[in-house]
């Protein structure tokens, strides 16, 4: 059955409190993966993921790890997690000017009240050709449909408010997901993960149910189709407040230069 499994993990966290025993040095990255390969009981593992970027150790010397781990098969693929946009387009240029394994997907935070990735990360995935795995879709818990307003309950983002996220404005994003949900005979989080599963370079997304009922009910969000109308009263009640440059108006960023071609036929 091992061939019909897909295996991911990652590599950076501490394994130890030697000064080398964090991050994606060499030694780092070859220690780890036999520790992953031993507890995960696999002879290799399909997507192999630098978890943050690490700043103490040069991307070349990560590259070429990772290029000897697929070179020995006991890696089949390479992706990387919480890069800035700048990073990844860093990390994706190198590997081309060495010739090592290319990164071939991002995992990012993303969700109905955090899109912030939609400015940079997700035009650079897409410019790039990877793509896009979602951790904590439902945003730690808080688009479970069990937090409102006026009802404070016991769980995980009562003590640790990570993601972190705008109350008040995510109250007003749950309320509109309940309304399509009842349409749709649906769960809360079945419609927030549907939408995620119907924006472009989203190819999967990561759910950490505790129990196994919400993982079947959470599974059940790749049946649900939201109509375009639907989607636009998620993305309205949920839309981001333009950061510069994204403000400026098209004629200063180039976005009319077709237009002035136009007339020359």
């Amino acid at each position: 059955r091992r061939k019909d499994v897909l295996v991911a993990t990652k590599v950076y966290n501490p394994f130890g409190t030697l000064p080398n025993a964090l991050g994606t040095s060499r030694l780092a990255i070859m220690r780890e993966v036999e520790e992953s390969l031993r507890r995960l009981g696999t002879d290799w593992i399909d997507l192999y993921q630098v978890h943050s970027f690490d700043r103490t150790t040069p991307l070349e010397e990560t590259l070429r790890a990772l290029e000897a781990l697929v070179q020995q098969g006991k890696v089949r693929y390479i992706g990387l997690s919480n890069f800035a946009a700048w990073q990844i387009a860093k990390a994706d240029g190198i590997a081309r000017q060495l010739g090592t394994e290319r990164f071939c997907s991002v995992q990012a935070y993303y969700s109905l009240v955090g899109r912030e990735l939609e400015r940079e990360i997700i035009p650079a995935a897409l410019d790039l050709g990877m793509g896009i795995l979602v951790w904590s879709p439902l945003a730690g818990g808080f688009l479970s449909g069990k937090y409102t307003r006026d009802a404070e309950v016991d769980g995980r983002r009562k003590n640790f408010e990570f993601p972190p996220v705008n109350r008040e404005r995510g109250f007003a994003i749950v309320g509109t997901l309940r309304e399509i949900a009842d349409s749709h005979d649906a769960s809360v989080p079945q419609i927030a993960l549907a939408w995620l599963l119907h924006k472009e370079g989203v190819t999967s997304v990561i759910v950490g149910a505790r129990k196994e009922e919400q993982l079947v009910d959470n599974l059940k969000s790749v049946t649900i189709d939201l109509s375009a109308e639907e989607m636009g009263r998620l993305d309205e009640v949920s839309q981001l407040v333009p950061e510069y440059p994204h403000w400026l108006p098209p004629s200063h960023r180039g976005q009319d230069m077709f237009s002035r071609f136009a007339d020359l036929s």
